[in-house]
């Protein structure tokens, strides 16, 4: 792997996770006792941005947080992982974004989030260039809103640099949006809101997905597939990268990691399979550890994880 160091800036949401651990979720008008509950840096926005840092990048965030504690903690928490955050401001009116994750043994989990101070995000244009002129990628989902996500995709695309977006949760796509992104990654349930196509079990639908979103523009698409693994699909073809099996603590932050993984790959130079494979590597740690951002494997960690099957060539 070559070790140059990218630089990534990452637009989107930071929130405090509200972790709740549950035997099993609660059944409408059941109350179930919980096990433990703990408070943890998250936001898919800042997993991501760890994600990069913790694979070598180096990461600049933008986004917003409320004049309050928890905004305080989750800029500490990036500022411990290296992450720029010039680029993150103070929402005098609104609390900073929290999101409420209920983890069932088993390591399923169901979350909902307020969005706080996210939900009011504004973007200084000149700002924007100044972090993305010298940039390889930015990193976006849509947990802030649309009209920045579509003003940073255009000016990135003016400056040259491409966009990885994670179009969660999952809502329509502006149609001036579409060729602006490079990489898109996907999970099942955002495979089916945007195609109609579901690709749970099947590796060959996963690929269909991706040509399917090539069609509108963007010119590399993955498809996650939870313990199945994932699909990636580029103009050279499309891989089914398997997952291992491993004993699952909490799922929470693993489609995060793998993005942030990926990403770091491709700014490396790497082919979007190799990068893939790291992915993979990297989320399998991550959901075998408890909460967001404490579980985002280092770039050795994920290096030292070779119990990977190899990809298939579909």
């Amino acid at each position: 792997m070559t070790q140059i160091t990218p630089k990534i800036v990452c637009l989107g949401s930071l929130n405090m996770d509200l972790v709740i651990r549950v035997p099993r979720a609660p059944a409408e008008g059941e109350t179930v006792q919980g096990d433990s509950i703990r408070y943890v840096p998250g936001g898919k926005g800042a997993n991501q941005a760890v994600s990069c840092a913790r694979q070598g990048a180096r990461v600049t965030m933008m986004g917003r947080v409320g004049p309050d504690h928890h905004g305080e903690v989750l800029c500490e928490a990036l500022k411990q992982d290296g992450i720029l955050i010039r680029g993150v401001t103070v929402d005098p009116d609104e609390s900073t974004g929290v999101a409420l994750v209920m983890v069932e043994e088993g390591g399923l989990n169901r979350i909902v989030v307020i969005a706080g101070a996210n939900g009011k995000l504004s973007l200084d244009e000149s700002q924007l260039v100044q972090e993305l002129s010298d940039a390889q990628f930015l990193v976006m989902q849509f947990e802030v809103p649309m009209p920045q996500v579509v003003q940073a995709a255009t000016v990135a695309r003016r400056l040259g640099c491409k966009v990885v977006l994670n179009p969660s949760p999952a809502k329509p796509l502006p149609e001036e949006l579409w060729p602006l992104v490079d990489v898109m990654v996907v999970n099942e349930t955002e495979a089916r809101f945007l195609t109609g196509l579901s690709p749970d079990t099947e590796p060959q639908v996963a690929a269909a997905v991706g040509r399917q979103l090539m069609a509108k523009g963007v010119a590399q698409v993955v498809v996650t597939l939870g313990a199945l693994g994932a699909v990636a699909t580029d103009a050279g073809g499309s891989t089914y990268h398997p997952a291992p099996q491993v004993n699952v603590v909490d799922t929470t932050a693993a489609g995060d990691t793998f993005l942030g993984v990926v990403t770091v790959g491709l700014a490396r130079g790497q082919s979007l399979s190799a990068s893939v494979d790291m992915g993979i590597r990297a989320s399998t740690l991550c959901i075998q550890t408890m909460g967001a951002q404490p579980s985002i494997p280092t770039l050795a960690q994920t290096l030292q994880n070779t119990s990977v099957p190899s990809w298939i060539t579909l």
